[in-house]
């Protein structure tokens, strides 16, 4: 520390520093000078999900490669020069390759039990869907196991967010001595009870965290610091939670956690006025707005100068960070064109092409698209888009594609199997932003279905036999 102290003093490059001891303690400390000290691997403890990644991109494809890939690392260098840490009875070839394929052995073994990845003639790893959700947005693969196993189909708003409180990257989240007594006062004015809360756990604390920046409650600096960590990973979750449901064909689960990463982003409650994730903006403020028939953040940019400082009541400054919230505000226009519409049976691939484009008024000036205002949001944030085709009355999700940088124009193709119902099919094509609450979109999508060529021939066979 001295060493640095002066370093950022003195305009010189280097700089020198003399300890002053007693002489019998000078062998002591220059042992600590210049004897470096032996840095231990872990490795062992997060292998799972590093292999999980190594399955995924191909580089591991059996479990020899694995122990291949053990011996790169620093663990099966310090294996060699430490082995009683490790717990191996001796340091000879034959007692680190049996300690590497049992440890393989017993991580392959955990995700497989996780449904990350298949085991084929006992000896080939194949990646399944769980594991390269997993490896793509860097999230341990017991929290990917829990998710899975946890969220339904009829899952509401309070179990989503119970079950992302619970995900493994906030078991780290520590929780202090007598703190408890502030969680449990922050618990009596949530909006959301818990169940069977424990508030000497990461897991009740993360979920209170959450509620109160929904609301925005002021916290201390040590909640805010805590509070910051799990913000930081809540939207990587949540994207991961949308992609576990999409795979199971579940509609409303995946927009109610579609709407909790708005949530995270914008620091409200879903059940807010779109005006209140405006700055500077409280519930007087939007009161003043309905009385003027201002609803949506549209509206305020149509509204009169003198009527707007009006309603508003802010000074210059403020005014000019509304005025960029409003300009940076996402204002998209959606067209969709099903394919062969006219002659689609039941049981066919429909393809349907969605056009996105971002509506401007200046088009020549050159702008940074996707960019979040999010004053509540620990870091800059871009935006990112769901295109959802599914039914509301069975709850179906039938199509889905993200889109993580939306530009000028966009175009995406979604395709999905059509119905087995024959004729009218009513479906909904959702347009959701991960960030910004009020700009979704909802368009009705009408399929009339013809009675598919096998169908047919099938009731006609059985028809005759009768």
């Amino acid at each position: 520390e001295m060493m640095t102290m002066m370093r950022k003093a003195c305009v010189a490059p280097a700089g020198k520093c003399v300890v002053l001891c007693h002489s019998k303690k000078k062998e002591y400390y220059k042992k600590f000078l210049y004897t470096p000290l032996p840095i231990e691997s872990h490795l062992d403890s997060s292998l799972a999900d590093h292999l999980c990644a190594e399955v995924v991109t191909k580089t591991v494809q059996d479990k020899q490669h694995a122990v291949d890939y053990m011996t790169w690392t620093l663990y099966y260098r310090r294996l060699t020069k430490n082995p009683n840490y490790y717990g191996i009875a001796g340091s000879s070839t034959y007692h680190i390759n049996d300690h590497l394929s049992e440890l393989v052995e017993e991580k392959v073994s955990e995700l497989e039990d996780a449904n990350c990845i298949a085991v084929e003639n006992d000896m080939d790893l194949q990646p399944l869907n769980l594991g390269i959700i997993a490896s793509y947005y860097y999230i341990h693969y017991t929290t990917i196991d829990f998710f899975a196993s946890c969220v339904k189909a009829k899952s509401k708003f309070k179990t989503l967010l119970e079950i992302l409180s619970s995900a493994t990257e906030y078991e780290d989240v520590p929780v202090r001595h007598h703190e408890d007594r502030v969680l449990k006062f922050l618990f009596k004015h949530l909006k959301l009870p818990i169940s069977m809360p424990n508030f000497n756990s990461a897991r009740t604390k993360a979920n209170i965290l959450l509620q109160t920046h929904f609301s925005r409650t002021p916290l201390s600096t040590d909640m805010r610091a805590d509070q910051k960590l799990i913000l930081l990973d809540a939207v990587r979750l949540l994207s991961a939670m949308v992609d576990i449901i999409s795979s199971n064909g579940w509609l409303k689960p995946a927009l109610a956690v579609m709407e909790m990463s708005q949530m995270v982003v914008q620091a409200r409650w879903k059940t807010d006025s779109p005006l209140l994730q405006v700055p500077h903006f409280n519930e007087e403020t939007v009161k003043r707005c309905k009385a003027v028939a201002v609803t949506n953040v549209f509206d305020i940019l149509e509204m009169d100068d003198d009527v707007r400082e009006k309603t508003l009541q802010v000074d210059e400054t403020q005014m000019a960070e509304i005025a960029d919230f409003c300009n940076a505000y996402p204002d998209l226009e959606l067209e969709y064109e099903v394919q062969e519409k006219d002659d689609i049976n039941t049981g066919e691939i429909v393809t349907v092409v969605v056009k996105i484009e971002r509506t401007e008024e200046d088009e020549e000036e050159e702008t940074a698209y996707g960019d979040v205002h999010a004053k509540y949001y620990p870091k800059p944030k871009k935006e990112a888009w769901w295109v959802v085709i599914g039914s509301e009355n069975d709850n179906s999700l039938l199509s889905i594609k993200r889109v993580s940088s939306l530009q000028k124009k966009a175009t995406i193709t979604l395709q999905f199997e059509a119905p087995a119902t024959e004729g009218e099919n009513k479906l909904k094509l959702y347009l959701m932003c991960d960030s910004v609450m009020g700009c979704d979109q909802e368009h009705s999508l009408t399929l009339n279905l013809k009675k598919s060529e096998e169908n047919s021939d099938e009731s006609e066979s059985s028809s005759d036999e009768d």
